[in-house]
């Protein structure tokens, strides 16, 4: 039995030496609280006596000890997590419909299934997206009063111009910014390039989020003339947030690990260390997206990368670009068939209160790759 434990001791060490030695270790804990997003309901939340959702039930260990602390502290927090997470992942889908890696999820705790365990571009906006729908997501339901710790953010008061002041409430996007650092980046373990290009990402998203906040100003004067004007800080539109991200994954950059010196204090985990690989290249910003590993080409069904391939997928055969069927479908061709579909049209509405609608066919031609 002794020998058997000492075997076991022995292989679980080696599994974390290679691990650590690779920089792209296998699997970790990187977006373990992800899945968050398909538990999160009212069978399985603690509440305390005001009802306030506080958070999920220890057993289903998708979030750290530290996670569940930061949620207990922030009373209200927990559901405004789910709605940023929702929120991502259904920008996520949309900024990548018509690519051949589509943002596929699962129902399971591993909820962008793979590719969160490899480097390549798609890691990095998935990463990034994620933290950023959070930071919305929390410094807005701050100036809604959903969480008990946080407000508005009312620190612009005062005149701003000359016909104008500071006032109303504006999102607290700079509580958004610090409670998802600490409750995202918690779940990065480790100092090798993988940890860095997930923290690097993980805060380009939530600068993204700050970086677009824009001013509002409601009018004030006699019949409604702007004497006056009140403004406060609003948070973008996260169609925004999503479209700015999607530009930087075009530009992202691929990166290495830079070794700035032997002492302990140069290794420290800071994204500052990642470098370019193509040293001609500019260093990346800290609104850049980084990554280090080459893409899959996400053409065919892999199950050791967990991609999906291409076969099924709806494409246009007359588009020259990503979404054609000639790009989407790598080349395999595709089939053609038709369906006919009803829809409501011609509506009129009859004082008061009632709509009619005529009911309208029409055929229409889909592609789907082989």
């Amino acid at each position: 039995m002794k020998s058997l434990v000492l075997l076991l001791s022995v292989k679980a060490a080696c599994i974390l030496l290679v691990s650590s030695l690779s920089g792209t270790g296998a699997v970790n804990n990187s977006g373990r609280w992800w899945g968050i997003v398909n538990v999160a309901s009212s069978s399985n939340l603690l509440t305390n006596s005001k009802n306030v959702q506080l958070v999920l039930d220890p057993s289903l260990a998708l979030l750290s000890r530290r996670q569940r602390r930061l949620i207990r502290q922030n009373p209200g927090i927990l559901h405004a997590i789910a709605a940023g997470l929702h929120t991502a992942i259904k920008e996520c889908k949309w900024q990548f419909r018509n690519r051949r890696w589509n943002c596929p999820t699962t129902h399971s705790p591993a909820i962008f299934g793979k590719i969160v365990n490899r480097g390549c571009r798609e890691t990095a906006f998935v990463f990034a997206i994620t933290s950023a729908g959070v930071t919305h997501a929390v410094a807005r339901s701050c100036s809604e009063g959903a969480i008990e710790s946080c407000t508005c953010d009312y620190r612009r008061r005062g005149p701003g111009g000359p016909d104008w002041h500071w006032g109303g409430c504006s999102d607290n996007v700079d509580f958004g910014r610090m409670f998802t650092s600490e409750f995202v980046d918690s779940s990065e373990k480790g100092r090798d390039l993988r940890y860095l290009t997930n923290l690097h990402n993980n805060e380009a998203g939530r600068l993204t989020v700050s970086s677009e906040m824009h001013q509002e100003c409601k009018c004030h004067g006699m019949s409604g003339s702007c004497t006056v004007r009140t403004c406060w800080m609003r948070l973008p539109n996260f169609r925004t947030v999503g479209d700015f991200l999607k530009d930087r994954f075009d530009g992202a950059s691929r990166v290495v690990y830079g070794n700035k010196g032997s002492n302990r204090a140069s290794h420290r985990a800071d994204p500052r260390h990642l470098e370019p690989e193509n040293s001609a290249h500019k260093v990346p910003s800290p609104m850049d997206l980084v990554y280090f590993e080459k893409s899959p080409n996400f053409c065919s069904y892999n199950g050791k990368t967990g991609t999906l391939g291409t076969s099924g997928r709806t494409c246009n055969s007359s588009s020259p670009g990503l979404d054609g069927c000639e790009l989407l479908c790598c080349g395999r061709g595709y089939k053609s068939r038709t369906e006919s579909v009803t829809e409501r049209c011609h509506c009129t509405f009859h004082w008061c209160c009632h709509v009619s609608c005529l009911n309208c066919t029409s055929t229409r031609t889909l592609h789907q790759c082989l």
